[in-house]
């Protein structure tokens, strides 16, 4: 799991170091305007695959395998059609939805060109997504790896190839971004029609009482997964609030220097999501037999095993952010020393936000649905849009880079208080 993301956070991280010193530091801006798509796309996938992962797993632990089939194939289904639905309003609507997370007049030329033709790869990401929840689940971790493996690399060809060499600008890493999702989507369908040990895709009925049942087990599903679309929108929510607060005070170049900061989130995001989408299936599989010391003990592993990857991440954003920034931007640019100066206090969010994806998915993985959702909202809404709002009025420009951390922290504190107070 841990490598999988791997291939993905490089994938993110070249993307944006090609789009950054071949097309400049506006586009750079203009796709994280355009980046809260994704975030939507991921939480769509990531719902319905946690969700359906939880539930396929106790089906298969009380030996009902044909159960856990059909809800699989239910979530595969009706996420790509919610995926479809955003698509259309985008292609419908697409300055409006510029404008809506952040836009700007100087920018919209390039949040257009890059909208249009990314949003293919948004709906292939659904498919690979919770593929690979199922490969997975069904015991073939690395034939999951390797469907990310091969499509993150297609996808750095690709946008290599589209930038530098064709001249397509940000338009080639929109393209190749596409097809490289489109190549993972496909070998996740491959596995599950053709090499699935257990969870394979099932034919699903159109009666009425077939669409009653499907309805009622992707509500349940929905139920089950909503904090990990909570947690996945919730980075959408820091983008928008972010690009609308540096926009105001910083200009285009302050929403390129936060770019950086966003784009290397998914290093951090994948360290804590390998560690609680790893532990997801064996806490819930023992939750439905009922091992609740096989469930304390992977639960105390992953805290650990979180904190560790996560706090190098935080030494080199604090003592060693240059050479990183460098990869993104121009020192000639005002943007690269507005990066320079914020970004060691954005990484004081990284701990604070991996372990919060663990303690928060250990909930998730136990059917309590009230409590996950409850504190993905905390950090993704409730706490992020008041100290962005005041933070910056109260510490000046600093604030725009403390308010990740500053939410992240608060809600790790909540979710201890709650922890202590469960004796757990």
């Amino acid at each position: 799991m841990l490598l999988g993301l791997l291939f993905w956070a490089i994938v993110t991280l070249a993307d944006g170091i090609f789009v950054g010193q071949g097309v400049g530091s506006d586009a750079l801006a203009a796709i994280n305007i355009a980046a809260p798509l994704f975030q939507i796309s991921t939480g769509i996938a990531m719902m319905f695959g946690s969700g359906a992962s939880i539930v396929a797993a106790i089906h298969l632990s009380q030996g009902n395998k044909k159960a856990a089939c059909i809800n699989v194939t239910q979530a595969v289904i009706v996420a790509t059609v919610l995926m479809l639905l955003v698509a259309a309003l985008v292609y419908a609507f697409p300055r409006e939805v510029a404008f809506m997370f952040g836009g700007s007049e100087r920018l919209m030329p390039y949040i257009i060109d890059y909208l249009y033709y990314v949003m293919p790869a948004l709906i292939f990401c659904i498919i690979s997504i919770i593929g690979v929840f199922i490969v997975r689940l069904d015991g073939s971790p690395n034939f999951a790896m390797i469907a990310n493996a091969v499509g993150s690399v297609v996808n750095i060809i690709l946008d290599w190839f589209f930038i530098f060499p064709c001249g397509m600008g940000i338009k080639g890493a929109a393209v190749g971004t596409s097809i490289a999702c489109g190549v993972s989507a496909v070998m996740a369908i491959y596995y599950l029609l053709c090499r699935a040990k257990t969870l394979r895709l099932y034919r699903l009925k159109l009666s009425r009482t077939s669409l009653k049942l499907t309805m009622r087990n992707v509500g349940y599903m929905i139920k089950v997964g909503f904090s990990t679309f909570i947690g996945e929108t919730a980075l959408s929510c820091m983008m928008i609030v972010g690009n609308f607060m540096y926009m105001s005070r910083l200009g285009e170049d302050g929403v390129a220097a936060y770019s950086v900061a966003c784009y290397t989130f998914p290093l951090v995001f994948m360290f804590g999501s390998a560690v609680a989408q790893s532990a997801l299936p064996i806490i819930s599989y023992n939750h439905g037999t009922h091992n609740s010391l096989r469930i304390r003990r992977t639960f105390r592993l992953s805290v650990v095993v979180a904190t560790l990857c996560s706090l190098p991440i935080v030494a080199f954003g604090m003592f060693f952010c240059q050479p990183l920034i460098r990869c993104f931007l121009s020192p000639s640019v005002p943007a690269y020393q507005i990066a320079v100066d914020g970004f060691p206090l954005f990484s004081l969010s990284f701990i604070f936000f991996s372990l919060n994806l663990v303690l928060i998915g250990y909930y998730q993985a136990l059917e309590q649905a009230r409590a996950s959702t409850l504190f993905m909202a905390l950090r993704g809404y409730l706490l992020i849009v008041p100290s962005f709002l005041l933070l910056p009025s109260l510490i000046g420009d600093s604030g725009l880079w403390l308010a990740v951390p500053l939410s992240e922290a608060l809600t790790f504190m909540c979710i201890c208080i709650y922890l202590v107070a469960k004796r757990i």
